[in-house]
Formats: C-alpha cells, structure tokens, sequence
C-alpha cells in the first residue's frame, strides 16, 4: 500500500518556550508568531511484506537531511497502536526547502510522515493525534517546540498557547497578495540554540505575543522579528548589511530562526525590487512562495 502528505514549511519570527515542569512533552512548545509557505516536506510510505531487518528504509529526495531520528521516532510510534511487526516500510521525504536554515523541516518531516503513516496503516487517528505524534517526535529529538503546531494550522499565525495540536492554540491572520522573499546562507543548529539562550529569549517573545495580537499586521510582525533578532544575537555581519540594504529602499523585512536566513512578506508587484537586493549575494539560496493557509494534509492517493 502507498499514502503521500504534505506538510508546509514554517517560519518563526519570534517566539517564547514553554518548557512543562513535569516532563509532558504535550504540553512542551512555544508562543510565538510566524508563516507556512508552500514549500514544504511531502512524505511517501510504501509498506510491503518482505523481510529485511531493519524493517524500514529512509531516504530523501531533494534537499538532504544529516538525521532520520525524528522520522525514526514517529515510526516506532506508530508501531506502538497495532499488529505491524510483518510490515516493511519503504519511507521518501522529498524536501524542498534547505535543512537547518530555519524553515521547520523537521516538524514538517514529523508531520508528513505521521499523515501518511496514519492512512496507509488506516489507524484512524483524529487530526489532532496525528499531530500530536509529530510534536512529540520533534520536542523529543529537539530539533523544535512550535512548528508542528503552527505547520498543522497553516497560514500566517499567532501561536497564543503552546502545546501540541489539540492542546496548543493558534490565531490565524488573514492577508491577501502577499508573497515570500527569503535569502538562505547557512544553517544553524536548532538544538544548540535552544539549550544556548533559552534565558534571553521568553521575556521579550511575550511581549510581542501580546502587541501582534492588537495590531494584526504582517509589517509590525517584521518589524518585531528584526527585533528579537538583534536581542537574541543571532544576525551575522552579511545579515546586517542586507537589512540595511533592504531598509534603505523601504522594504521591511524579518528573521526566519534559527538559520542564516532573511525574509521579506511583500505585495506581489515588490517581488521584483526585493530580488533586485538579494541578487547581490550570490552565495545565497532564493526562495520565492506564497503562504500556504490549509496546513499538513494527506495528498491524493
């Protein structure tokens, strides 16, 4: 049998952890804000019944990943809610956005995976469990604390209480003709950032929540994103320079954490000045999307 999903990419502009007390990696997450772009991870799951140990196969297809652990770990979840021993799952991430760069391939690995895992093996899962595996797989793996969440939703959102899908909330916001301009450099270790300035992060993340959530604007979202980059230390002498590059001729622009890489949220007719700008990197990667707004979905099968 087959089962394909898609899960969006998404990027964070700012954020606050929420680290539960007693271990609940449920209720582990983060509020924040950010977007799900079309690009993303589509996961395929061929099972069979040949024998070969291990009974799995991970590859993928496309931009490469360095780790199968998350995959690994909503697998063997998986397993766990039935009678699959005789089953071998061929697995095919075909990632279209760079890994490690700040743009949730992770959570949209866990996320595919978990959808297609859960229609080919037909474990009937609610949505909400379905995420919840994949939240779980990513806080576990610490590769994130808020992208399977806000991947799940889709859109450009608030995320206003953590958790996993089903227990952390989020406000979407409605904006039309816009479309994202991102610079990618080069990555940087979710994982050592987290365990790194964690302390530096929540009070001003909070904040942030609370005036996005009275303005409602995409602008005022860059604005704070290049905020809490600058508080946080994480812009680079090239990121600086291309800000200011930017800022000079009126385009806002923001931070996707945590990865060298710097995105615009513009009216479609402005695609063109931005790039104007980002071409004088070479060195970097250029991704142009749109929003994607319907979040983590099995494809047609």
């Amino acid at each position: 049998m087959e089962a394909i999903a898609f899960c969006p990419a998404h990027v964070t502009g700012f954020f606050k952890a929420h680290l539960n007390e007693k271990g609940v990696s449920e209720e582990f997450g983060s509020t924040g804000a950010g977007f799900s772009i079309s690009e993303g991870v589509t996961t395929k799951v061929i099972t069979s019944t040949k024998i070969e140990n291990p009974k799995f196969r991970i590859s993928s297809v496309g931009f490469q990943s360095d780790k199968t652990d998350v995959s690994e770990f909503v697998l063997k979840e998986f397993l766990k809610l039935g009678n699959f021993e005789n089953i071998f799952f061929e697995i095919q991430h075909q990632i279209s956005v760079p890994v490690g760069y700040g743009l949730g391939s992770s959570g949209a690995v866990a996320l595919s995976l978990a959808y297609a895992l859960d229609h080919v093996l037909e474990t009937k899962l609610n949505k909400m469990d379905i995420g919840k595996i994949a939240h779980k797989a990513e806080v576990s793996c610490k590769t994130g604390l808020g992208d399977v969440l806000a991947s799940y939703h889709g859109g450009f959102e608030i995320r206003t209480k953590p958790g996993a899908p089903g227990i952390g909330e989020v406000k979407k916001i409605e904006i039309k003709n816009i479309s994202i301009v991102m610079i990618c450099f080069s990555p940087i270790s979710t994982k050592k950032f987290i365990q790194e300035q964690l302390s530096k992060i929540n009070g001003l993340g909070g904040i942030m929540v609370n005036k996005l959530l009275k303005s409602k604007d995409h602008e005022n979202f860059q604005d704070m994103s290049l905020e809490f980059a600058k508080y946080v230390n994480v812009l680079t002498p090239r990121m600086e320079m291309l800000i200011e590059d930017l800022s000079n001729n009126g385009i806002k622009s923001g931070v996707a954490l945590f990865g060298e890489t710097v995105f615009s949220m513009v009216q479609d007719k402005s695609i063109n000045e931005v790039l104007k700008i980002f071409k004088k990197y070479p060195e970097g990667r250029i991704i142009i999307s749109k929003l994607d707004k319907e979040g983590a979905r099995v494809l047609n099968n």
